[in-house]
């Protein structure tokens, strides 16, 4: 794409963004699925929709669930947005899903298995797929969180794809993480492991009817006991759930509730929040210069001219940056960097 493209793509859409932006207000379904796409796509229309609708977000509940497939991380957000329903909220729901090898699409597993809350008017639920994103989340999640957001929903439910050990993005997009883990799994702490740990802000110990499951609870117990705590951290409780029979949803939603209080009042929630905004720059920021890179440095022939010379990797990059420096508006050398002349 051109450098040229994005700017086109976001004024064919401006027109559709100011009539979408409306109805986003009023939580229709058709402009919330069509407002994720957008974010999906990517491009100008998406940085655009994002920058008229953050100013309206920071008011839900945001809370990832994660853990490893066969936990019962579906039902458990099911039953969640179930009872909180049940209280007059408003829940918005998105499920990422692994990619399709034949449409590139989400498989929709986990919205199959919420359709029980597909008729709600209070419910939004939508499936969205990895694409080869790492860590458990989809590109666009933490900008269709920032949708959900600022529409107006209560709660922002974002249930990962389970990838386990690895799936730590979440805490990333999200002011509370619950770690699902299950008992039965050959390794009763496989849920914990490494980074999955140090997400935790709740873990919830899922078909707890299971035999050793009161085993897989002690275990959890001893790894926290473990961990560096003191009078002014968080302590994640692990709480016993059934989530087929709803059996400890309440006891869930409390102490979302409580570490939600605590996050306020110890500033750790501005605190995360401001990290979480950190990253989200960087990112695009990353994203930006490895564009110009190929579109006006020249990456592919950089690196054809480098493999060639065996130029060492840092080299190259110094050369590609300086070429996307001099491309930029007021660079020296403006329009010249492509070949990575004029340095």
């Amino acid at each position: 794409m051109s450098p040229a493209a994005p700017a086109a793509l976001g004024a064919r859409h401006a027109p559709d963004l100011d009539a979408l932006v409306a109805r986003l207000a009023e939580r229709q379904p058709r402009a919330l699925g069509r407002a994720i796409s957008v974010v999906e796509s990517g491009g100008a229309a998406q940085a655009e929709l994002v920058r008229r609708l953050f100013g309206a977000t920071g008011r839900a509940r945001t809370v990832g669930v994660t853990g490893p497939p066969g936990a019962g991380k579906s039902t458990l957000v099911d039953r969640l947005a179930a009872a909180a329903r049940a209280r007059g909220e408003t829940v918005g729901i998105l499920c990422v899903d692994p990619t399709s090898p034949f449409s590139g699409g989400a498989l929709l597993g986990d919205r199959i298995r919420m359709q029980g809350l597909a008729t709600d008017p209070g419910v939004f639920i939508r499936s969205m797929a990895t694409r080869g994103a790492m860590g458990g989340l989809a590109r666009a999640t933490r900008d269709a969180v920032d949708l959900l957001d600022a529409a107006g929903f209560d709660w922002v439910l974002v249930e990962t794809v389970g990838v386990g050990q690895d799936e730590v993005d979440v805490v990333e997009s999200v002011d509370t993480v619950l770690v699902v883990a299950v008992p039965g799994l050959g390794d009763d702490i496989q849920a914990i492991k490494a980074g999955i740990l140090e997400i935790a802000d709740v873990f919830v110990l899922n078909k707890s009817d299971r035999e050793g499951a009161d085993r897989a609870y002690r275990d959890l117990a001893l790894v926290l006991s473990l961990a560096d705590h003191d009078e002014t951290s968080w302590l994640p409780p692990i709480l016993k759930t059934v989530a087929p029979r709803a059996e400890g949803i309440a006891e869930v939603l409390e102490a979302i509730a409580r570490h939600r209080a605590w996050m306020e009042r110890s500033g750790r929630l501005a605190e995360r929040r401001r990290a979480q905004l950190r990253l989200r720059v960087e990112t695009i920021l990353k994203d930006r210069v490895l564009a110009a890179a190929r579109e006006r440095a020249g990456l592919d022939a950089a690196l054809a001219r480098g493999f060639e010379a065996r130029t060492d990797p840092y080299a190259i990059a110094d050369q590609l940056f300086r070429g996307v420096l001099a491309s930029e508006p007021g660079g020296d050398g403006e329009g010249r960097g492509g070949n990575g002349e004029g340095r």
